[in-house]
C-alpha cells in the first residue's frame, strides 16, 4: 500500500504505518452510527435543580475551590472565516453603480446583509473599520450608502485591510464597553475570574493554531499587567497546537489515498477530538471546557457563570462520593449491604446501567465489577432546551458490547434514515452547548490517561473538498462525544441564556454581547 518514501513521511510524523492503514480501513468500512436507546430528558439523563439546590452546589464549590488545582480549557484554533460567510457573497454579488443597498436588499432577499447594514454602527470594530476606510479613501463623506458598505466590507475583509477572515474569532474586537473595545480571548480571562480561579490565580489554556500563536501572544502581553492589577488575579495562560500526529489521511471518493502534488500523503487535521491529546497534557484537579465563541459581555456573565460553579458543586461532590466508595472497595471486608448501597447510587446517581446478572455475582466480582463502573473520569455536562440551535443531543446509547450509557451524540453520528432512530430524535429536548466540567483524576490523586477511555468506533467520516477534488475526510471521535464515552458521565439543565455563541459577525448585534 505504501512506498519507501511514504513510509519515511509516517514515520516523521510520529505514528505507525499499522496506524495509517487502520485509517485507510476505517474509511473505507464506513461510519458507525450510534445506537441509540432513548433521548435523555428531564427525569431520564438530565437532572435538574430548584433555586435552592442551585444555590447548595455553588456554595459548596465556592467553599472548595481554593484546594483545587483548576485550569480552563478554551478550543480556539478555528478561524474567523465562516463568520463573514455572507460578506464574502455580498463583495461577489453587489454593484452600488447598478443598485442601491436597499434595492440590493430587497431583490435578493439577502435578511443577514440588512441585518448588517441595519446594525453597522453597533459592532464592537465600527469604529477601526471607519478609520480604516478613512486612511484610505479621502472622500468618505461622498459615499452612497451603498458604496460605504462596500467599501466597510473591503476594509474588514481584504488581506490589504484588517483582514478580519485571516485571524481566530479569539482575537476579534466581540465587546464595547466605556473603556474600550475587547477580543473574546481578553472575556476569557476575565472569565475565568468568576469562577475558574482559586486563591487568586486562574489558568487558562488556549489551543491555538501555530500561524496564530504569536498574534495571541502579542495581545496577551498587551492585556495581562492591566487585567491582573484590575481584578487581583495572577493569570497563568498556556497554548498548545493540534499534534501533528493526530492528523489523519483521505480517499477519493473511490477508495484511493489522496496525495499531494509532490505524491506525499495529504495528511489533515482530525477534528476538535484531537484536542484530547492536549488535554490530556494538563495536570489539574478540574478542567472547565468552554468555546472560544461562547461569550457574553461581563455584566452578564456574572450571572451565567453562576452556573459554571453549580455544575462544578455537582461535579465535586459525585467525586467526593466516588473516592469514598473506592476506598470502601479496597477495603478487604464491604458488606452486601454497602455493595448494595454502592450499586444504587452508582445506578441511580452516576447513571451507570448495571449489568442484568449483577445480583447473581459473588462479593468479590461485585466489588471489582464497581471499581470499573467508579474509578473513571467524572463530567458533568451543562444542557440548555433545544430551541433550534446546533449541537449534540443527550442520548441513552448502546455500544458494540450490549452496555447502555449517557452519551452527547452529534447529528453525523445518528442514522437519521432509520425511522426507530429518527423518533428517539424526535423526542430529543435539549443539546449540549459544549459546557463542561470535568474530574481528570484518580481518588488516589493520579491523573487519568484519557486516552483509555475512547470509543474508537465513534469516528466520522465526512464529505470534504481539497483542491476541487471530493475527498472522504476521517475525523477522530469528538471531544466531548466518542473521545469521552467511558466517562463517568452527568447531565444538568442550564438555562439557555448560557449559551450565546458567535457563529456569524451579526451573532454580535446581540444584547447579550452588547456592554
Amino acid at each position: 500500500m505504501f512506498s519507501e518514501q511514504d513510509i519515511i513521511q509516517i514515520k516523521n510524523k510520529g505514528i505507525t504505518e499499522k496506524q495509517v492503514e487502520g485509517q485507510v480501513s476505517r474509511i473505507k468500512n464506513g461510519m458507525s452510527y450510534s445506537n441509540l436507546i432513548a433521548a435523555a430528558n428531564i427525569g431520564s439523563g438530565i437532572e435538574s435543580y430548584t433555586d435552592e439546590e442551585t444555590r447548595d452546589f455553588i456554595a459548596s464549590f465556592e467553599a472548595k475551590k481554593n484546594d483545587l488545582n483548576i485550569v480552563k480549557f478554551v478550543p480556539a484554533s478555528g478561524a474567523a472565516t465562516r463568520m463573514f460567510k455572507f460578506l464574502f457573497q455580498f463583495l461577489k454579488k453587489y454593484d452600488p453603480n447598478r443598485e442601491s443597498i436597499e434595492a440590493y436588499i430587497e431583490n435578493t432577499n439577502d435578511t443577514l446583509i440588512h441585518t448588517f447594514v441595519t446594525g453597522i454602527r453597533q459592532f464592537p470594530f465600527y469604529n477601526q473599520v471607519l478609520a480604516k476606510i478613512k486612511s484610505v479613501k479621502a472622500n468618505v463623506e461622498s459615499l452612497t450608502t451603498g458604496e460605504l458598505c462596500l467599501e466597510f466590507v473591503k476594509a474588514m475583509l481584504d488581506e490589504s485591510g484588517l483582514n478580519y477572515s485571516f485571524f481566530p474569532k479569539g482575537l476579534l474586537p466581540f465587546h464595547t464597553y466605556e473603556t474600550g473595545v475587547v477580543t473574546a480571548f481578553e472575556e476569557h480571562l476575565m472569565e475565568s475570574t468568576l469562577y475558574a480561579s482559586s486563591s487568586n490565580k486562574a489558568n487558562l489554556h488556549f489551543t491555538v493554531s501555530e500561524k496564530h500563536h504569536k498574534y495571541f501572544n502579542t495581545e496577551l502581553d498587551k492585556i495581562k499587567s492591566a487585567l491582573e492589577e484590575k481584578t487581583s488575579t495572577s493569570f497563568n495562560v498556556s497554548f498548545s497546537y493540534q499534534k501533528e500526529e493526530t492528523e489523519t489521511l483521505a480517499l477519493t471518493t473511490t477508495n484511493e489515498i489522496y496525495r499531494n502534488d509532490d505524491g506525499s500523503i495529504l495528511f489533515r487535521p482530525a477534528g476538535h477530538g484531537a484536542l484530547l491529546e492536549n488535554l490530556n497534557d494538563l495536570d489539574s484537579d478540574i478542567l472547565f471546557i468552554k468555546n472560544i465563541d461562547n461569550i457574553v459581555v461581563f455584566e452578564k456573565n456574572k450571572e451565567v457563570s453562576e452556573y459554571k460553579k453549580m455544575l462544578a458543586g455537582v461535579l465535586v461532590e459525585v467525586q467526593e462520593r466516588a473516592f469514598k466508595f473506592l476506598e470502601e472497595l479496597d477495603e478487604d471486608e464491604v458488606s452486601e449491604a454497602d455493595l448494595l448501597a454502592i450499586a444504587m447510587y452508582v445506578s441511580k446517581k452516576m447513571n451507570v446501567s448495571l449489568v442484568d446478572d449483577f445480583d447473581d455475582f459473588a462479593s468479590e466480582e461485585k466489588k471489582n465489577y464497581l471499581k470499573s463502573k467508579l474509578n473513571r473520569p467524572i463530567r458533568v455536562c451543562g444542557m440548555v432546551k433545544n430551541e433550534g440551535e446546533p449541537g449534540g443531543g443527550p442520548f441513552w446509547v448502546k455500544d458494540y458490547n450490549g452496555e447502555v450509557s449517557l452519551q452527547i451524540v452529534e447529528f453525523a453520528q445518528i442514522d437519521i434514515a432509520n425511522e426507530g432512530q429518527a423518533k428517539i430524535v424526535e423526542n430529543a429536548t435539549h443539546f449540549n452547548p459544549t459546557d463542561l466540567v470535568c474530574g481528570v483524576k484518580d481518588y488516589k490523586g493520579e491523573k487519568f490517561d484519557l486516552l483509555d477511555f475512547v470509543d474508537p468506533e465513534a469516528a466520522f467520516i465526512t464529505m470534504k473538498t481539497q483542491n476541487g477534488t471530493d475527498i472522504q475526510a476521517l475525523e477522530l471521535p469528538g471531544l466531548w462525544n466518542g473521545s469521552m464515552a467511558d466517562w463517568v458521565t452527568i447531565f444538568v439543565e442550564v438555562p439557555l441564556r448560557t449559551f450565546s455563541p458567535v457563529k456569524t459577525v451579526n451573532d454580535l448585534l446581540k444584547p447579550e454581547h452588547q456592554g
